[in-house]
């Protein structure tokens, strides 16, 4: 399963995982770190650069292999100041490698690239990881409209992307969106992808640090428990369709404003359901794929498993044709 990507960031396996909001904490990407995958830890999650300093540090003491901080640079309040905080700590600590999501990190480069880090960034468009790819970013993620959480204004899959920025791109490609197994990875490398990113399988895990319903709410999934919210605001999330996602829609065809979703849509409150196990009363991001997630797991059974199953099937192939 070496890859130029794998050699790139000088891991075992073409496994990353996602940058999930209050979810991807020290303890979680470490396992998949030791496992020979990259982990993730999300800095939006911590309030200030002292807090983010002592979450590498703690992620330090855990793995020795490679991970990276995933930097949000979607509008907010004050997103100049706290990017800029974020990345003090970053170049401070050195990290290995800082994935960015939102809007265009071409500022942000030449002081990463000049400290020798590797750069990621996840675009929901071809025409946005092409851009990526010209400002000089090394490794660009894709995902599809299957995806947790954002996937982007464009409803087009992930099979159709993924092919597509193969094409098109010659940097390192990342496919994320309706991967939780080995057949996903299988499918995302025969596409062209260089590696694949998984959330959702992750979440079903013994090291993610949501409450045990959620994850057992993953495992009773169908294909169809998931919706799209927020499409009102232009900012769409793919969720778990329970009790809040259905009430977040009614408001929304009611003409909602931002504020009033505020009430439902709030990070705080989320992380609060995430802690207390209330599944019903949060917008839980949750890809289309936990339909194939049966089973809690350790971090490294997952990666394992996938990898065994992709090394599998990919061979085959080859001798089919």
């Amino acid at each position: 399963m070496k890859n130029r990507l794998c050699e790139m960031l000088e891991i075992e396996y073409p496994v990353v995982q996602g940058a999930m909001q209050w979810l991807s904490l020290p303890e979680l990407a470490a396992a998949v770190s030791n496992a020979g995958g990259l982990g993730i830890i999300t800095a939006a999650t911590y309030p200030d650069k002292k807090a983010l300093v002592n979450a590498i540090r703690q992620l330090k003491q855990l793995t020795s292999k490679p991970f990276a901080v995933n930097v949000s640079l979607f509008p907010r309040p004050s997103i100049k100041e706290q990017t800029q905080l974020y990345l003090e700590a970053i170049l401070e600590e050195s990290v290995p490698v800082v994935e960015t999501s939102g809007r265009s990190p071409e500022e942000y480069l030449p002081v990463l690239k000049s400290a020798g880090i590797r750069t990621m960034h996840k675009v929901s468009t071809v025409k946005h990881a092409k851009k990526a790819q010209d400002i000089g970013v090394d490794i660009i993620t894709v995902v599809g409209y299957e995806c947790g959480g954002h996937p982007g204004l464009s409803d087009t899959t992930t099979m159709v992307k993924i092919r597509e920025a193969a094409k098109q791109l010659q940097v390192p490609l990342i496919a994320g969106g309706g991967i939780v197994d080995g057949a996903g990875l299988a499918a995302a490398l025969l596409l062209g992808a260089d590696a694949v990113v998984m959330g959702t399988r992750f979440i079903a895990s013994n090291e993610c640090s949501i409450h045990q319903r959620f994850k057992e709410r993953i495992c009773d999934s169908e294909e169809a428990d998931t919706v799209l919210a927020q499409q009102s605001i232009d900012n769409p999330v793919r969720i778990l369709k329970n009790e809040t996602a259905l009430k977040i829609l009614c408001m929304e065809d009611n003409g909602a404003t931002l504020e009033e979703l505020m009430r439902l849509i709030s990070g705080q409150i989320t992380r609060l359901c995430y802690e207390e196990g209330r599944v019903e009363d949060c917008a839980f991001p949750m890809g289309q794929a936990a339909a194939l997630i049966h089973d809690i797991l350790p971090v490294r059974d997952i990666i394992l498993q996938t990898v065994k199953e992709a090394s599998k099937i990919l061979p085959k192939l080859a001798k089919e044709g």
